[in-house]
């Protein structure tokens, strides 16, 4: 994908930016990310050092992860194509004094100024969220410095998921916003596999991710029924 054709759903766009104003109000529809992002900074934060480390995050948003990365010392540059989102995030930034780079770019944006420069690459629940997943992983995958770690997360494509992700979280509890998920775009573990080794990443670990939406509790466990982070990484 180019910049004149990016890798993005314009409908997708307009969902999360309705949701900017409130992105970082951990009572509103962004609570999930709110309770999620804890768990899955420190899963990426137990695989590489980021202390000094070029860390790109594809996707952004209001910028939750960004901050915690850059919180533990890394050089983030953070990308998203939401507009609204992206202005939070870069106000959000005043407030808690943090160097972030935020762009309004694509991942095939980014690959043409900055390819092969990054010791980590982090793409949270975006990956269901495009046309041309292949594609993305390609992007990915040319942004990683030889030696380099990805970090992604997304929802399975299974009955459980449909269950959790949809049926419970957008229509029975409403913890977010009903037509957020599609059930076709989400991707089994072995299909993101498949996309990892055909744009030359090594799958190295997959993980499960558990959600208590009442407690608001979050756990990494075995199975990745529902949501699940990978690790991959690029062969020096």
């Amino acid at each position: 994908m180019t910049a004149a054709n990016p890798n993005v759903d314009t409908n997708e766009l307009e969902k999360f930016g309705k949701l900017a104003a409130r992105w970082w109000d951990p009572t509103s529809e962004a609570r999930p990310l709110h309770d999620l992002n804890p768990i899955r900074i420190s899963w990426i934060a137990e695989r590489i050092d980021l202390s000094g480390a070029c860390v790109a995050d594809v996707g952004c948003g209001g910028g939750l992860l960004s901050e915690a990365l850059a919180q533990r010392k890394a050089h983030v540059t953070a990308i998203d194509l939401a507009q609204p989102v992206l202005e939070v995030a870069r106000l959000h930034q005043y407030q808690s004094d943090l160097e972030i780079d935020y762009q309004e770019l694509s991942a095939a944006d980014l690959v043409a100024v900055k390819a092969g420069y990054f010791d980590a690459v982090c793409c949270m629940e975006m990956i269901e969220h495009v046309p041309d997943p292949v594609a993305l992983i390609g992007d990915l995958a040319a942004l990683l410095k030889p030696g380099g770690q990805l970090f992604l997360s997304t929802l399975n494509r299974t009955l459980s998921a449909f269950a959790a992700a949809i049926v419970g979280a957008e229509y029975i509890l409403r913890l977010v916003p009903r037509g957020t998920h599609r059930y076709e775009q989400f991707l089994r573990p072995s299909e993101l596999a498949k996309m990892l080794r055909q744009a030359g990443l090594q799958l190295d670990e997959l993980a499960g991710i558990g959600y208590e939406p009442f407690s608001h509790q979050v756990w990494i466990r075995r199975n990745p029924a529902i949501n699940y982070l990978l690790a991959a990484h690029k062969p020096a």
